[in-house]
């Protein structure tokens, strides 16, 4: 099958497409997985820190390395144990603990790893969907702003999202508003209408001043919650003069955990739960959930869209088409 594939840690630029043999099922009955023939994958950030050797401490890959954690096909074939799926359904998951979406063929553990992908969202938008998905919901849960509690559940609280425009921003700012809360969003001077269109009730220009100054001039306390996928380490300290005292940040990136005034820190991983990928597809299929592609690239100029990935700004998610819908 072909393949996109590195051989070495390094820069994007180094991946090449390549013949690689079939992925081999797990033919344990305790982790069923299928074999899916991908239609398409979506590129995410954790992808390029895994190429690069930026975590290779942590989480040590071996080569030659196929890439991508998101990905929806058809299923191909089944593996042992494998309940609740036939050959010939059309799904969409996140492949993180089986990676290697960009490839013709991938294998995808069955569970809340897999999802049915409903007719009317395309594979294309359903494979944007998974660890961005996730990990918005992932974030909201942990500061219970969760939208499947119910629309009106955050009623009442103000929630800064700062990386609105990205793949987990743009689904943080939505299921934020559909809990009920009032969504600050940051975005650059020609993204303010996309971020409204989100569903924020305020945008905030990122490039015009200190973003504590602005939030303050919305609301002088202070947010409740501040939503943090860009800054890190002591960056988040910034954040924290946006919130009010005895607030709350969360954050997937790592930071301190005292940021004075009370703010309670929450330095969250991607938790995926059941359902989850069946609540982001319906909202999606039912266009209550917005999936902004900032690109689509075919199997041929996957290894460009990673160097475009890195070096560019990207709105949305970038997706490979892997193969003819």
């Amino acid at each position: 099958m072909q393949a996109l594939v590195a051989h070495d840690y390094g820069p994007p630029s180094q991946l090449t497409l390549a013949e690689m043999p079939m992925p081999e099922l797990d033919r344990d009955p305790q982790r069923p997985q299928v074999l899916v023939r991908m239609r398409a994958a979506a590129l995410n950030p954790f992808d390029l820190k895994l190429l690069t050797g930026a975590m290779r401490e942590r989480i040590p890959v071996s080569f030659p390395y196929i890439p991508g954690m998101d990905g929806a096909g058809t299923v191909a074939a089944l593996g042992t144990g494998v309940q609740g799926v036939a050959e010939g359904d059309e799904v969409f998951g996140f492949f993180g603990r089986t990676p290697g979406t960009i490839a013709q063929y991938a294998v995808l553990d069955v569970g809340p790893y897999l999802a049915r992908r409903p007719p009317q969202l395309d594979a294309l938008h359903a494979a944007a969907l998974g660890e961005s998905g996730v990990t918005a919901k992932s974030l909201l849960r942990a500061v219970e702003l969760d939208p499947a509690a119910g629309e009106t559940s955050a009623a009442g609280r103000t929630v800064l999202v700062i990386g609105a425009t990205g793949g987990i921003g743009m689904f943080a700012v939505q299921l934020a508003a559909a809990a009920g809360a009032q969504v600050l969003a940051t975005a650059g001077p020609a993204e303010v209408d996309y971020v409204l269109g989100l569903g924020a009730a305020h945008a905030l220009d990122y490039t015009k001043g200190a973003l504590a100054e602005q939030v303050l001039a919305v609301h002088p306390g202070g947010v409740d919650t501040a939503i943090d996928l860009v800054n890190s380490g002591d960056g988040v300290l910034a954040t924290a003069g946006a919130i009010a005292a005895g607030g709350r940040l969360v954050s997937p990136l790592g930071g301190p955990s005292d940021l004075g005034r009370g703010i309670v820190a929450s330095y969250v991983s991607l938790t995926l739960q059941d359902g989850d990928l069946d609540d982001l597809a319906a909202r999606a299929a039912s266009g209550a959930l917005r999936i902004e592609l900032g690109g689509v690239y075919p199997l041929a100029q996957a290894g460009q869209a990673f160097v475009d990935f890195a070096e560019g700004h990207t709105r949305g998610k970038l997706v490979i088409a892997v193969s003819p819908s």
